[in-house]
Formats: structure tokens, sequence, C-alpha cells
């Protein structure tokens, strides 16, 4: 999945596998032009809680 914001540059956000550790991830990466920058990894356990915290952390901020 992506998200289209300024200048030419996405917020990507995939599941991916460790080819060293065997096991999978979700990757959250700025990119642009197929270039991968700021990259984050999350355990796919707190991924839920993870959404949950930005739409609260979204409302209570009032974006």
């Amino acid at each position: 999945m992506e998200i289209k914001m300024g200048g030419g540059w996405y917020l990507t956000i995939s599941l991916a596998t460790s080819e060293k550790y065997e096991n999978e991830y979700v990757e959250v990466a700025k990119e642009r032009s197929g270039q991968k920058r700021s990259r984050f990894n999350l355990n796919p356990k707190h991924v839920r809680e993870f959404g949950e915290l930005l739409v609260k952390f979204a409302d209570s901020n009032n974006l």
C-alpha cells in the first residue's frame, strides 16, 4: 500500500520476509523514483496497535 505525499514522495507499507532470520515484518518506508529512504521495520504482532495509536494521535491533535 502507498500514500502519496508531496514532491513525488510516497509512504509505502509492505509485508516483507527476512531471508537471514526467516521471519516476516512490516516495512514502512519513504520512497521516490523506486528508491526507499527512511525505512522502519515493525513486528507484525504490533501493527494493529500501532495503527490504532496513530488514529488516537490524529484525533487528539485535530489532524
